[in-house]
């Protein structure tokens, strides 16, 4: 009897079990609602869209309108017109300079200044160099820059391998100094795992597809030193060491070349999804080791300003750090004759061109009204 006593209510809650998991189910989708604030035939929609998204056949597609009704933030530069956030190679032969010009870009990067004209967005910067020693760094560093020194460049000699350890170095670096922009790796060779001397497209793809990946996800640029192989080849690009998968993933590439091994002139030919394709000639200063641009083949096409982005400025001029409202209180504001879902989608499209040339972040949010923007002047050197 004592045993049917210490049994019956664990029976008794075994047969019922499956009750209050539906009951709290049931509690949730309705609290879910609620919290949400969307009608019923609203939530009901949401519901059906998370069903179709769960089964295994879904494929995620975008019409065109939707495409033109999202704003999306693009590649952040890290150098205009020249670095941009993603995977990026820098391929040379060996001894031809490499590591002058990285070193270089480190430089600029973390000082903010200026490299050949081009604008420089200042933060931190990591710097693996891999191939030297701690006195060989003083010593170029010392050569090129002399005693001016900053916390923002900070460098290892030693790292993991991709896949091996290297990831979570690297989200540990970016954990300690928030304000990273720029990693680069110098070289390739040391941070991929030996398994041949002659690399598949397809393990060339992931080395740099999995360093592109943690770029992408931190919204930093990745520079990774590289070399080129000593064939001819049809294209330019094709000089570069190992297969094509190298180049189809990266954002974008840099080559580096001389003439004559002896010349202290070289070409720097640049490719990439986010900026147009250049030639720079360049001639290094022996006494400090730094590359210095002698020309460019031809002068880059510059967008001339968007008037509707100018009169947006035109209101934070003042005292005004932010704004919140529709886009018909916003044309209001302007005193602008356009249509509301016009100027939403102009502002979508713009949304990057916003905040690189104006400082002004751009935001949206479907609401029941309609749309919710909201115009922010921020600090980009923060």
């Amino acid at each position: 009897m004592e045993n049917k006593k210490t049994t019956a209510p664990n029976a008794s809650v075994g047969a019922d079990a499956g009750q209050p998991s539906v009951k709290t189910n049931t509690e949730i989708v309705s609290n879910s609602r609620a919290q949400s604030n969307l009608s019923e035939d609203e939530f009901m929609a949401m519901c059906r869209k998370m069903d179709e998204i769960n089964a295994p056949g879904y494929l995620h597609m975008v019409s065109h309108n939707e495409l033109l009704d999202t704003p999306y933030v693009g590649k952040q530069a890290i150098i205009d017109d020249l670095l941009y956030t993603g995977a990026y190679i820098l391929a040379g032969a060996p001894k031809i300079g490499k590591s002058f010009f990285v070193a270089q870009i480190a430089y600029h990067v973390s000082t903010g200044q200026p490299l050949w004209g081009y604008n420089a967005r200042q933060g931190d910067v990591r710097y693996l160099a891999l191939e030297d020693d701690e006195k060989r760094l003083q010593d170029r560093m010392y050569r090129m820059f002399g005693v001016n020194g900053t916390d923002k460049l900070r460098f290892a000699t030693a790292a993991k391998q991709v896949g091996n350890g290297l990831d979570e170095q690297l989200e540990f670096a970016l954990h300690k100094y928030l304000g990273t922009k720029l990693i680069i790796i110098d070289t390739l060779q040391k941070v991929r795992e030996a398994t041949s001397d002659n690399y598949s497209y397809t393990s060339d793809y992931q080395v740099i597809g999995a360093l592109k990946n943690f770029a992408d996800k931190h919204s930093i640029c990745i520079l990774i030193v590289h070399h080129t192989r000593k064939q001819p080849a049809g294209d330019t690009f094709e000089k570069i060491s190992g297969t094509t998968g190298l180049l189809g993933c990266a954002d974008g590439s840099f080559l580096l070349e001389k003439e004559k091994r002896t010349s202290s002139k070289a070409t720097l030919s640049i490719v990439g999804r986010n900026q147009p394709d250049q030639q720079l000639y360049l001639v290094k200063n022996q006494e400090r080791l730094i590359w210095e641009l002698e020309r460019k083949e031809n002068e880059l096409w510059k967008e001339p300003p968007d008037p509707l982005l100018e009169e947006i400025s035109h209101l934070f001029h003042g005292e005004l750090t932010e704004w919140k409202g529709s886009a018909t209180e916003l044309l209001a504001l302007m005193g602008k004759d356009m249509q509301p879902n016009i100027l939403t989608r102009k502002l979508n499209v713009k949304v990057s061109e916003l905040l690189s040339e104006y400082q002004i972040q751009y935001t949206a949010k479907r609401i029941r009204e309609g749309s919710s923007l909201c115009l922010k002047r921020i600090d980009q050197s923060v």
